[in-house]
């Protein structure tokens, strides 16, 4: 009875010390019995007892296949760690049984047939039922992008970088929410492009704003979230996107819009879709629209999308193609599998109920303090109460081994003799990411943050 379970000790080693990878398939049981000179009885249960030990996993007419290595929990929940700790930083939702619902369409793509082809080079343009797969994907009540005006990047950041790059030049002046996207803040460095704040309120950027600071200097573009803004998660009401459209549209002022959350703002329990229509849906001829499958879908496999005005697919194309930020064909090809056959849609309403979840959670565990968060949002804007300051508290909050991001990650710097933009509580404040953190080590590391803060620095 021992043999068998020896003989899975010796695969089981051939797995730990990686001479068999992850998804590489075993023989047959017959081929398997045949080569070590064994029953195919006991090669039966060699079989049986590596799939007890989550080394291995059978496919019914395909075969068995080397699992990967499972995700370590990091921790004991009791107590906080140094080493490991809860990352409220990194902000990369997954939805249960996601990797099952992703393989069936992947599957495909491995036959060596398909594979040849999906490998090659793609376009910036990328490929016809890309376009119309995306341009479906895309679309709103009020807005159906042509899918002559799509072209791909391989990640929405990339997206934004083509984009820019196509609008602005060195030493060009980009008007920004005063509290963005950090990325943008490094994307618009790499491109020797100063970035203007824009004050805000509380249905997102001020029109008058944008205008104002059009005449103390030109702007060469203009970026904004219209909706769930990462990090406040505000959505700017239809009137406010009207008025802003109509800013730009006088200002003769191009927009990059950043749409990358957008699939987590669904209609509300009374079917209002407010927000869900992007400001293209107002100045067509002025924007650029941003979007991904990163957070829809997964960060490692993805492509960025951008859907751009008309007269402008070659400038921007031009771009992405000398930035090197094309998309793949492979990741083409997997998204239009996955949005074609409803599975980008299933992962997306598992993602709203997750993230409505997660939202509770805060609303639990934070009620005592000054939070803005919406609740379809996967993140929270939090105030910190005196006299605690977002550096403090940030370390503080690392002492207890959970991350966070301190506001001034967001926040963008005044050029020198300009005057001060209003950004309320963007230096003492702290973003917190709910995506990536399993719920139970989220609800934990949200009443330790509370109990940090009810505390003296």
């Amino acid at each position: 009875m021992g043999d068998y379970r020896r003989i899975a000790d010796r695969i089981a080693d051939d797995i730990a010390t990686g001479r068999l990878k992850p998804g590489e398939r075993l023989p047959p049981q017959r081929a398997f019995a045949r080569r070590r000179g064994i029953a195919g009885s006991t090669a039966g249960r060699v079989y049986g007892e590596l799939v007890r030990r989550g080394l291995v996993v059978g496919e019914v007419g395909r075969g068995t296949f080397v699992r990967a290595a499972p995700v370590p929990s990091g921790r004991a929940l009791a107590e906080p760690a140094t080493t490991a700790p809860v990352n409220l930083e990194l902000n990369y939702p997954t939805a249960p049984g996601q990797s099952e619902l992703l393989s069936p369409g992947l599957a495909p793509l491995l036959r060596p047939d398909v594979l040849s082809d999906a490998l090659r080079t793609a376009p910036a343009t990328g490929t016809a039922p890309a376009r119309e797969a995306v341009a479906a994907l895309l679309a709103t009540p009020g807005f159906r992008p042509a899918p002559a005006r799509l072209l791909f990047a391989g990640n929405a950041r990339q997206a934004i970088a083509g984009a820019l790059a196509s609008l602005v030049r060195p030493g060009g002046r980009v008007g920004v929410e005063s509290l963005t996207y950090p990325l943008v803040k490094e994307i618009a460095g790499r491109l020797g492009a100063v970035l203007v704040p824009l004050a805000t309120d509380v249905e997102g950027l001020r029109p008058d704003a944008l205008a104002a600071a059009h005449r103390t200097a030109p702007l060469s573009a203009v970026y904004v979230q219209p909706t769930l803004h990462n990090p406040t998660s505000l959505t700017m009401g239809s009137g406010r996107r009207r008025e802003l459209a109509d800013v730009v549209r006088a200002l003769d002022l191009p927009v990059v819009e950043d749409r990358i959350w957008s699939f987590l703002a669904g209609p509300d329990a009374h079917g209002d879709h407010t927000g869900l229509d992007p400001l293209a849906a107002y100045a067509p001829e002025r924007t650029h629209v941003v979007d991904g499958l990163s957070k829809r879908v997964a960060p490692g496999l993805t492509a960025g999308f951008l859907v751009v005005p008309e007269g402008r697919q070659e400038a921007v194309a031009q771009a992405l193609r000398s930035g090197g930020w094309t998309a793949g064909r492979f990741a083409l090809e997997a998204s239009v599998r996955w949005i074609t056959d409803g599975t980008v849609d299933r992962l997306v309403a598992a993602k709203r109920a997750d993230a409505a979840a997660r939202q509770r959670l805060v609303a639990e565990h934070l009620a005592d303090f000054a939070v803005r968060a919406d609740p379809r949002a996967y993140y929270a804007w939090w105030e910190l109460p005196a006299p605690w300051r977002a550096d403090t508290f940030t370390a503080a909050a690392a002492r207890r081994g959970i991350a966070v991001t301190p506001g001034p990650a967001f926040q963008v710097a005044v050029a020198r003799g300009a005057a001060a933009v209003p950004a309320p509580g963007a230096v003492d404040a702290v973003r917190l990411g709910l995506a990536s953190a399993p719920r139970q080590e989220l609800a934990w590391a949200l009443r330790t943050l509370a109990a940090v803060a009810r505390s003296a620095p």
